[in-house]
Parts: structure tokens; sequence; C-alpha cells
């Protein structure tokens, strides 16, 4: 993983760590943190948080 790939990563990671906040705190709505997450795929292009991106963080599972 070169550095720019590291730098990505983290900037995915941490900006989704907010938006999951956001969420959980009820200030941003489910269809509005899947389209952060979308947005913040595009730009970053993280290498694992890819792996996480289809998992539903408000199941309960």
């Amino acid at each position: 993983m070169s550095k720019e790939d590291f730098r990505n990563e983290k900037l995915y990671q941490t900006t989704m760590h907010l938006a999951r906040k956001m969420l959980e705190e009820g200030i941003i709505s489910e269809e509005e943190y899947r389209q952060i997450d979308t947005i913040f795929l595009e730009k970053y292009k993280p290498v694992f948080g890819t792996l996480f991106s289809d998992i539903s963080l408000t199941s309960g599972a």
C-alpha cells in the first residue's frame, strides 16, 4: 500500500466514523448516510473501506 493509499484510507475511515456518529445521533438519515458513503468511496477509493461499505450499521445484527 502506497503512502497515498494509506492517506486515502485514513481519510475515508475518519469521515465515515463521523458520519456513523451522526447517523447514531439522528442528525442524518440512513439515506443521507448512504449518499455520504457513496461520495467518499468515489473520492478516496479506499482499499479496505470497500470491504465494509455493504455492511448495515443499523440492523442490530
